[in-house]
């Protein structure tokens, strides 16, 4: 009988791999190693904005016997979170690596410092801020045209309210059916080539409505006194609909004041009924993120058509207008298949897509929301502990953002968190001493050395004497 042969299959066939790897033997002895040589940035960007020493003046009260400095141990607690860390213990991974670091504080040490801070929160919150706010000037300072507000235009302020989950003291169920706590946060954007840094983090038990006027009044208030006061006029808040109430908006207008608004606007009955009525030829074009045309969605003005008299004067409402995503589910809003979103400001001029896409870009703020540095889940047991806690993720912040200004250019002022500890923290090192001098040698092979070790030598430039 003969045998039938079955036709080659078509494709590549797989290829043995005949090279042989060497077994790894692993051991915990190697010295001199760095596993986060990259960190060296972040202490450089505490000494050239000073956040260092304004953080030792602040704390000075705190400062225990024959202990390391609670300025101290409050900037290495911000690097740590700044690393990645989300919890007081991750200090160690700076108390591994005492040639970088310098001496780091134990475990027993950091909480009494935390402790004793949560017990005077009032006062403490007040010296942390009061550093932050003279890092911050100073950042802004050395950053020139980089930094926000330096051409001359508008500082923008964005308010979100974000939620952390943890089931520590006064967490509760929150608006989005989740559980923890409901914080308020306010960002300065650095704009399309940076990214953005905290201002003020507000803490709020998990079931603090989404718009309470007298929360988003303090966030700002607290975000305000965070800049350099040549600055604090010439501001535009951003918000999104739970800012848009009556109470946020008149104070933020009030004659003296002098601050712009682009505020999220809720869609009443009323505003139903005046979108109904709005002409085809009324709707222009909207922008996309890059400021070009994108089909398929419109924006038009509609002040005229609403009794306004109870709101703020000069107040503009701004209509957009777009086709869902396609498997989006509409709304009750929803008009005739398209999706109609609002906002009030007291901007006069301007074109209305440029109008709308400036209220658009707040969500960039979402990339530096905090969440991916600390504030996801709430560590500590206490409410004022935890208050402690978003004062240290707002600090971690503003480092990765202050050392992005200062010392990077291109992309890679725009990183995210996550890229930056990959690309930029993760690089292994090792220490040499020689000459009176230490020595940082970084892994050979690393290939984003040339930016790390050109951030190094911006910041170094920047240094005081």
């Amino acid at each position: 009988m003969s045998k039938v042969l079955s036709a080659p299959a078509e494709g590549t066939f797989p290829v043995n791999n005949t090279a042989r790897r060497p077994k790894i033997i692993v051991s915990a002895d190697g010295s001199g190693i760095l596993s986060q040589a990259g960190a060296v940035l972040l202490a450089k960007t505490l000494h050239v904005t000073g956040l260092d020493r304004q953080l030792s003046a602040g704390l000075q009260r705190w400062q225990a016997p024959r202990a390391v400095h609670p300025g101290k141990i409050f900037a290495d607690l911000a690097a740590a979170v700044a690393l990645g860390g989300d919890c007081l213990a991750d200090i160690a991974v700076l108390r591994a690596q005492p040639g970088l670091c310098g001496p780091v504080a134990s475990d027993p040490v950091v909480s009494r410092l935390v402790a004793q801070l949560a017990a005077d929160a009032p006062r403490a919150l007040k010296a942390i801020r009061a550093a932050r706010a003279a890092a911050r000037e100073r950042a802004w300072a050395l950053a020139g045209d980089a930094a926000p507000g330096a051409d001359g235009g508008l500082v923008t302020i964005d308010a979100t309210v974000v939620t952390a989950h943890s089931d520590k003291a006064q967490a509760a169920p929150t608006w989005k059916k989740t559980f923890g706590f409901h914080p308020l946060t306010a960002f300065a954007d650095h704009g399309p080539g940076g990214a953005g840094e905290p201002l003020a983090i507000m803490l709020r038990p998990g079931n603090a409505g989404s718009n309470t006027a007298a929360d988003h009044i303090e966030i700002t208030r607290l975000a305000l006194a965070q800049l350099p006061g040549h600055l604090r006029r010439k501001v535009l808040i951003r918000a999104d609909s739970g800012g848009g109430t009556h109470d946020f908006l008149a104070w933020l207008a009030k004659p003296g004041r002098r601050l712009a608004y682009s505020a999220g606007f809720t869609i009443t009955a009323e505003i139903q009924d005046a979108i109904g009525k709005i002409p085809a030829a009324a709707w222009t074009p909207a922008y996309d993120s890059g400021g070009q045309v994108r089909p398929g969605a419109w924006v038009t003005e509609i002040t005229g058509m609403l009794d306004l008299a109870s709101w703020p004067a000069g107040m503009r409402v701004i209509v957009r207008k777009e086709r869902p995503h396609p498997g989006a589910q509409l709304r009750f809003t929803d008009i005739d298949g398209h999706r109609f979103t609002c906002f009030a400001t007291s901007t006069k001029g301007g074109q209305l897509a440029d109008l709308e896409l400036r209220h658009r870009r707040r969500a960039r703020r979402e990339d530096r929301n905090a969440k991916d540095t600390g504030l996801r889940n709430l560590p500590l047991h206490g409410y004022e502990q935890n208050q402690i806690w978003c004062e240290i993720v707002a600090l971690a912040a503003e480092l990765l953002a202050w050392m992005q200004m200062l010392a990077f250019t291109g992309p890679a002022r725009r990183w995210e968190p996550k890229r930056l500890r990959l690309r930029i923290f993760a690089v292994a090192g090792r220490i040499v001493r020689g000459g009176r001098r230490l020595r940082l040698r970084l892994a050979a092979r690393w290939p984003w050395n040339a930016q790390i070790t050109a951030a190094v030598t911006r910041l170094h430039a920047l240094a005081p004497s």
